[in-house]
């Protein structure tokens, strides 16, 4: 387990009411957002094609999305096709980007947990060297750290 330390260190005498994870789980908690950032991340734009391939009805599609620009991690962009009505197109934001480690780490932890005897079905690699990717949890100055060696305190106040 983590070290608690500080005001954290007795857990019956604080409540998580700030967790940064239970905002985060409130914008990208549902299935549908997390295989419609995984399409995004995979180069999908178009409505429809977000639709298709994620295999979610078209209203589902357009209340996630919604919610996905709402939260800053797509951007819309208009695009016209020839003889076409202007549409709009979804953009990862820099903040959707930031979201890549977390999908991959929920790949590889699916691929390591519930793919049985078959193993990992992606093969996810550097373009530059071909080197397999890795998720990992590291300090600044490049430590790997396990959960035994995390240690949680409240951060100081930001003035």
């Amino acid at each position: 387990a983590a070290h608690l330390e500080g005001a954290l260190a007795d857990r019956d005498a604080w409540k998580a009411t700030r967790c940064t994870l239970a905002k985060a789980i409130d914008v990208v908690g549902t299935k549908s957002a997390l295989l419609l950032m995984r399409e995004a991340f995979y180069g999908t734009r178009r409505f429809d094609a977000f639709a298709r391939r994620v295999g979610i009805t078209e209203a589902v599609a357009a209340a996630r999305l919604r919610e996905l620009v709402d939260a800053g991690l797509l951007a819309r962009q208009p695009y016209q096709e020839p003889g076409q009505r202007t549409r709009d197109e979804y953009i990862l934001t820099d903040m959707g980007r930031d979201l890549l480690p977390v999908a991959l780490s929920l790949m590889h932890w699916g691929d390591k947990y519930l793919t049985g005897s078959r193993g990992a079905p992606l093969s996810m690699t550097h373009t530059e060297c071909g080197a397999p990717i890795t998720v990992d949890v590291r300090c600044t100055d490049d430590h790997h750290v396990s959960l035994d060696e995390l240690t949680v305190k409240v951060a100081p106040k930001r003035s």
